[in-house]
């Protein structure tokens, strides 16, 4: 005779009636027996997209270091000393010879990031016709840029773009330590802008920074309150950079920690494409398989993510092919069973 799984609470309800998370039922699925989460998690997963379809992103730094942000973990920002050069925005044709090379290895995004506080007129003139030009090889469009007024999130959208790039990084609690330039505040109006222009949003955060299990939850409980939650939730695994203060307070995230944060993303995000980002280098393949099976289901490939490494091409091959996995055509791998 089988046990009874342990279940998580019902999702509760906002006092409009509105599905609506709280810190306590997010931590009481993180609690669950890890089978029982895993299992949980897959059979969401299972419900909204194909179980066994990976959507694959090519992200390239079209302008990369210079920022005038503070963010305490990036190698891109101009207060730190990490022997980051800054680069000029590339050429249309670098970056369209780039989204051929990654429309030909299997993406279907491209991700366009340039390091700004917020673009300025005559730069968000270029990367529209970049934009325009991606769009127009037939892959989804993806931009991350800093921060956008209303006019300039039209401008996106009436070039092609189909979705913007914009993390609100941790917790609301825990982001004043690691960013003093702006307030999470500023990134939800960003997101608010995106949203008004009809963007679909990619919007997730990055863990290891020195962060509780606490932060890593209510982010992902404010990302699955909004109006709408972000079609795409990157997480990022903090990858070692020397010389910004994230360095001295940086803690490794065990592995089972974060399957079960990638399972809880899944539940409390159903629809959403949850993707591995940054980080994937240090992660094994039995790791990642764990991530699949708890609800991720994309990642980015290429051996350079802006400016961390990405694990190589071939790596990727054979992972898919250990475990059965291919990937998605046309997007995010909707239609599961």
């Amino acid at each position: 005779m089988s046990a009874t799984p342990h279940t998580s609470p019902a999702t509760p309800r906002t006092a409009a009636g509105q599905p609506g998370w709280t810190r306590a039922a997010a931590q009481a699925l993180y609690d669950l027996p890890f089978n029982d989460l895993l299992l949980q998690a897959h059979q969401v997963h299972r419900r909204h997209f194909d179980a066994n379809a990976v959507q694959l992103s090519r992200l390239l730094s079209v302008k990369t270091g210079g920022c005038p942000e503070d963010c305490g973990y990036c190698s891109q920002s101009a207060h730190y000393d990490t022997g980051m050069k800054a680069t000029r925005l590339m050429a249309e044709e670098e970056v369209i010879a780039a989204a051929a090379q990654a429309r030909a290895s299997g993406a279907t995004r491209f991700c366009m990031a340039a390091a700004w506080r917020a673009p300025k007129a005559r730069d968000l003139d270029r990367v529209c016709d970049m934009i325009a030009a991606v769009k127009a090889m037939g892959l989804e469009t993806c931009a991350t840029l800093g921060m956008l007024d209303e006019e300039q999130a039209s401008r996106l959208g009436a070039a092609g773009l189909d979705y913007y790039n914009h993390n609100i990084d941790t917790s609301e609690a825990f982001y004043g330590e690691i960013i003093t330039t702006r307030t999470i505040d500023d990134r939800l109006e960003t997101l608010g802008h995106a949203r008004a222009a009809g963007l679909k949003l990619c919007c997730g955060g990055i863990v290891g920074m020195g962060e509780a299990v606490a932060d890593r939850l209510d982010m992902l409980v404010l990302l699955a309150n909004l109006d709408e939650p972000p079609e795409s939730v990157p997480l990022n695994l903090w990858n070692e950079v020397a010389g910004v203060p994230v360095a001295q307070r940086a803690a490794p995230v065990e592995p089972i920690a974060f399957a079960r944060l990638v399972a809880v993303a899944r539940i409390l995000m159903p629809r959403s494409v949850v993707r591995l980002s940054a980080g994937r280098s240090h992660m094994s393949d039995e790791l990642q398989a764990l991530c699949f099976f708890a609800g991720a289901n994309s990642m980015f490939v290429g051996e350079t993510l802006l400016t961390t490494a990405n694990p190589a091409e071939d790596r990727d091959a054979a992972l898919f092919a250990r475990l059965g996995l291919r990937a998605a055509e046309g997007g995010a791998g909707h239609g599961g069973a």
